[in-house]
């Protein structure tokens, strides 16, 4: 186990601990959604996608409408949630590959400190019940990075010769249904998939009642090819995009009626999110990011903005809608609050303690963010300035275009993106530029660990 120390963070430092709220540390889940987009939740606006549960988890909670993953292709945005860090910096980014595909022999390093590795050193339970996508090689499965239980499939659900037709996949092996290191099942039907994790999860809760415990549920759902089991194809005015958001909401709802049966509710903050915008070049297939300009594999507001919810009955205050700006990765910060645990002292950590804004909707913690496409800095929001240096449209196609002269956008006023203001604002594109540039002076990459020779 790697030894964690006190954590130095940007724009943030952990102070002490959120206070004994019960004897035992408080649980954590987090259910982090694929591909979902910023308006497929009726709770987002969607006018025709049902989901009761998420609607109540909301009503109970509260809701952040300008929350952001840390990259907006999978593999990137999962080593940010459970590092707390800019993918950049652990080698999970990439300007020509962007993901794992199966004859990749990486995956993240062995030197990052996950989330789960934090918590199981401080006695934590920690499982994973989902897609992982961070390498599916010895020494890079989730076994590995601090997870005690893994039930899933190791990448993206497309990687498959049986369920897509597209060019290298028909090489791949069938895709593999895992049970911590052992492959359990090849080419299990996806039709039922968000159920068997949605079993798994609950199994968890119920077997980790007594202890602490985080578990992370990385749904496959619904990236492409999209899958809904009989009770709920054919349900959605929607259609089966529809039918796929609708499980996912029964699911969130299966996993909440079980930390209230094992009476954990009021010691349990359930997070529910997605790891990147809609994959609009799909189609019918994917999902809308509501006004919100963009989708997957762009640094448009759809790429990486993303809903986002938190549940914390007696701590978080029901009704709430914070408009605070928060990311993915301040979840690591947030954790070792919550458990009053020390983070690592040897890294810079992009994360930010997220306590004060679940306590206080009108709360601050964030005034900036920045927006990577692999390795490249495309943008960087302070307060409710964007700056776009770098644009790309859609995940794949199109080439990326510099901008010589900045585009800016003030997102309060304008969220879909659509009036450059910067000529009227120049000293807003400088200061902006100032910040830019301090972190990029600061910046420490790592090698990407993505390389795949074969791959064109």
């Amino acid at each position: 186990m790697k030894m964690l120390l006190p954590a130095v963070l940007v724009a943030s430092t952990l102070v002490a601990g959120c206070g004994d709220r019960t004897q035992r540390p408080p649980n954590l889940i987090v259910i982090f959604a694929d591909d979902l987009g910023y308006g497929d939740l009726s709770v987002q606006g969607h006018p025709t996608i049902r989901t009761p549960h998420l609607d109540k988890m909301a009503n109970e909670g509260l809701r952040f409408t300008q929350f952001y993953t840390g990259a907006s292709v999978c593999t990137p945005s999962r080593a940010a949630i459970l590092t707390g860090r800019l993918p950049v910096r652990s080698g999970m980014a990439d300007d020509r590959v962007r993901v794992i595909f199966p004859p990749s022999q990486g995956g993240l390093p062995a030197d990052e400190v996950t989330l789960a590795e934090m918590l199981q050193e401080a006695g934590y339970a920690t499982g994973i019940i989902g897609k992982w996508h961070l390498g599916h090689q010895e020494g890079h499965l989730p076994t590995d990075h601090g997870f005690d239980y893994y039930y899933g499939i190791p990448y993206s659900n497309d990687m498959s010769p049986a369920t897509t037709s597209w060019g290298r996949a028909q090489t791949y092996p069938p895709l593999p249904l895992m049970r911590n290191a052992q492959v359990i099942e090849e080419e299990p039907n996806q039709r039922y998939i968000t159920r068997r994790y949605t079993e798994e999860a609950t199994a968890f809760i119920e077997r980790h009642a007594e202890r602490p415990f985080f578990l992370f549920v990385p749904h496959s759902m619904p990236h492409i090819p999209i899958f809904a089991s009989d009770a709920f194809e054919g349900t959605s005015a929607r259609g089966l995009y529809g039918d796929v958001i609708e499980e996912l909401d029964w699911s969130v709802g299966e996993i909440l009626a079980s930390v209230r049966e094992a009476q954990l509710e009021n010691n349990t903050l359930v997070v529910f999110t997605s790891d990147n915008g809609p994959w609009l070049t799909v189609n019918i297939a994917g999902g809308s990011a509501g006004l919100l300009k963009d989708g997957k594999g762009t640094t448009w507001e759809g790429g990486m903005r993303v809903p986002m919810i938190a549940w914390w009955p007696g701590t978080i205050q029901p009704g709430g809608v914070t408009d605070a700006l928060a990311t993915t990765m301040d979840l690591f910060a947030t954790a070792a609050m919550m458990a009053d645990v020390a983070a690592p002292e040897d890294r810079i950590l992009d994360s930010i303690d997220l306590m004060p804004v679940l306590e206080d909707p009108d709360a601050a913690v964030r005034n900036t963010v920045f927006y990577y496409r692999g390795t490249r800095l495309f943008a960087v929001r302070n307060g409710p300035w964007k700056v776009h240096y770098i644009t790309q449209s859609a995940y794949v196609g199109d080439a990326p275009v510099v901008h010589e002269a900045p585009l800016l956008f003030h997102l309060d006023r304008d969220p879909s993106e659509r009036f450059d203001v910067a000529e009227d604002y120049p000293d807003t594109v400088a200061a902006i530029g100032a910040l830019a540039q301090a972190h990029r002076v600061r910046l420490v990459a790592a090698p990407s660990q993505l390389r795949i020779p074969e791959w064109e």
